[in-house]
């Protein structure tokens, strides 16, 4: 049988299709593939006849820019590296080659107790850019660390080229090590996520080091060469998610729908027995949505940062599920606090010097009744509607719901809703300006994940929109004390206490009115034990303190954010994957607001900044 004939090596313009910014994703042979994000001066090349089971191969998609193949398609792929190459040397300039390769398994007996060894192999060619990129990598996974364990870091000869490579090109070198399997192959799944991110940080490390010795463009941070395009894959996934947690209306779930009711029959009971509250019928079922969406593919996002959001967001979706699925129930309780948390002792003495130091003082002004407040909230929305038209938030006046609640682009008003007219603006504040505001900021980024809310976020939402109050001077003594109040409620119930004797507590030792007492202990007792009420408290603590200490809330406007997230969103804005908000809070822009916010940055205390109100 004869050899089959080597492939015409051709110019790029004639098998590559470039987009303008450099963008080129095609498919070669029987299973290779050319992945380039953008003009940028590097190529991961991997060859595996097993990618499923390689590490290498997955640390190679989730870069930038690859050239992956299997042993049959060699000749293609020396073809379509060549094409990349010559059009990236006109592009860019000089380019560094990264060879990937997995280490071979090191034999252990099955019942061995010693763990494979943990050596990393890397190499480089080339002049000053080569071991600037050589030195970079060192230097990175010198402090990785993954399963408690830091690499043993070889530097190697890297040998013959993986495929031919011309004179314009340095190569990188590195061996995988399998760590992440068991001496009898099994894998450890979450050793191998943790490998993958890590030597994918590592590699643009190099990068950056590279690009910083042969050209004056040195990125202003290495995660900034990072991709700065979705897939469609993870597009696909984002979208599967986001039709997963729309399907059900979480907190309308678990909230009563005959609070009011309940409240009258409690008091005229002498508070002695339990309320019983109603609750709308689900409109899923838990088990089937959980099915749904574990079977979400993952794996095919190639970007190992939005990899992690959406599954943290998946875990949260599934520990909702499993609130719905327990409601009413007494499994409800540890479920929610799996979600919430417990209360920790800071915030617990935090809520208890609230109570003790701060007194309630009677205030006599107006009241304002649900549709005077509902008029107010579209005259604010108009603002931002004005501003652009995409903020299209919609104001509903309810009997199923209890005070004011956001939910999506919908905010409710319950219709026996009735508050101090000196409440109105920070309520607003609270409600549109941040509830709303960041469902539509959230909105306009690429990802509807960053309209539902990434895991985790509602603590740090609930804590600006106190913020929101305490800014345009609404947020009161007696507001406050509800918010230490609920940390109180939280804490006791998680600890056991019925509800009753959590009503007793609140309105005996903590002097809180009996309604105000009863809404309190309901709001924490909803569906058999809610610990999501201690949040509003933490978070806003949380956001005093950042502003005080002069860190900036910007990443929390551009969606629904969680604090561990900051970080990732900065990555995200220096990949282009996101951008700045487009609704800025309208209370920021408020003379009082900058000067309480000032005033607390130039070392005001808390306590003093509530007495100048």
């Amino acid at each position: 049988m004869s050899a089959r004939p080597r492939p015409k090596l051709v110019s790029d313009s004639d098998v590559l299709s470039f987009g303008p910014r450099g963008e080129l994703r095609e498919a070669f042979a029987t299973s290779g593939r050319v992945h380039i994000d953008r003009w940028l001066p590097l190529l991961v090349l991997n060859c595996t006849d097993n990618p499923d089971d390689s590490l290498a191969r997955q640390v190679a998609v989730n870069s930038p820019a690859y050239l992956i193949w299997s042993p049959a398609d060699r000749d293609e792929a020396e073809s379509a590296l060549e094409a990349v190459l010559h059009r990236l040397h006109r592009e860019v300039g000089r380019v560094l080659v990264i060879e990937l390769h997995d280490e071979h398994q090191e034999q252990l007996a099955e019942d061995s107790p010693k763990l494979p060894s943990f050596d990393v192999a890397i190499g480089a060619t080339g002049g000053k850019s080569g071991q600037a990129a050589l030195n970079a990598l060192k230097k990175s996974l010198g402090v990785m660390k993954v399963n408690f364990r830091n690499p043993d870091i070889t530097i190697v000869d890297p040998g013959e080229p993986m495929l031919a490579c011309d004179d314009e090109c340095d190569r990188l070198t590195l061996t995988v090590p399998q760590v992440h399997r068991s001496p009898d192959g099994q894998l450890y799944p979450q050793v191998e996520h943790e490998l993958a991110a890590a030597f994918s940080e590592s590699l643009l490390c190099a990068v950056s080091a590279f690009v910083g010795s042969v050209s004056d463009r040195t990125p202003p941070h290495h995660r900034a060469l990072g991709r700065s395009a979705i897939l469609a894959a993870a597009l696909k996934a984002d979208k599967k998610l986001d039709t997963l947690a729309r399907s059900y209306d979480f907190l309308l779930s678990i909230s009563p729908i005959n609070t009011a009711e309940a409240r009258d029959e409690f008091f005229a009971g002498g508070a002695q027995a339990e309320p019983d509250f109603r609750y709308r019928p689900l409109t899923v079922d838990p088990d089937t949505v959980k099915r749904d969406l574990y079977a979400i593919d993952l794996s095919v996002v190639e970007d190992l940062l939005l990899e992690r959001i959406l599954r943290e967001k998946r875990r949260e979706i599934d520990m909702q599920l499993t609130m719905l699925e327990t409601r009413s129930t007494q499994a409800f309780r540890p479920a929610s606090m799996m979600l919430y948390g417990p209360v920790g002792g800071d915030l617990l003495a935090a809520a208890h010097n609230i109570l003790d130091e701060l007194k309630p003082a009677g205030i006599r002004t107006k009241s304002v009744e649900a549709h005077a407040i509902a008029d107010k909230a579209r005259e604010l929305i108009a603002y931002y509607r004005n501003a652009d038209p995409r903020f299209q938030a919609k104001v509903e006046v309810r009997d199923d719901v209890s005070g004011l609640l956001v939910s999506g682009d919908k905010l409710m008003i319950a219709s026996d809703t009735s508050i101090s007219d000196h409440r109105l603006d920070p309520l607003l504040a609270h409600e549109v300006s941040v509830h709303l505001l960041t469902y539509f900021n959230g909105a306009t980024q690429g990802m509807s994940i960053f309209r539902t809310g990434l895991a985790h976020y509602e603590g740090i939402q609930e804590g600006l929109g106190v913020f929101a109050e305490w800014a345009v001077g609404g947020l009161t003594v007696q507001r406050l004390r509800l918010l230490a109040g609920r940390v109180l409620a939280v804490e006791a119930m998680t600890k056991g206490a019925t509800f009753v004797d959590v009503y007793r507590l609140l309105n005996g030792d903590c002097g809180f009115a009996r309604r105000s007492a009863f809404n309190i202990t309901a709001r924490v007792y909803r569906s058999g034990g809610l610990a999501k009420d201690a949040i509003y408290l933490k978070g806003f603590l949380e956001i005093i303190g950042r502003v005080a200490t002069g860190h900036s809330l910007e990443a929390f406007w551009l969606g629904k954010i969680a604090p561990e997230h900051v970080e990732a969103v900065d990555e995200l804005l220096e990949r282009g994957l996101l951008h700045p908000p487009v609704f800025v809070p309208e209370f920021l822009g408020r003379e009082g607001a900058q000067r309480r916010i000032d005033r607390l940055r130039h070392g005001e205390t808390f306590d003093r900044l509530l007495e100048l109100e």
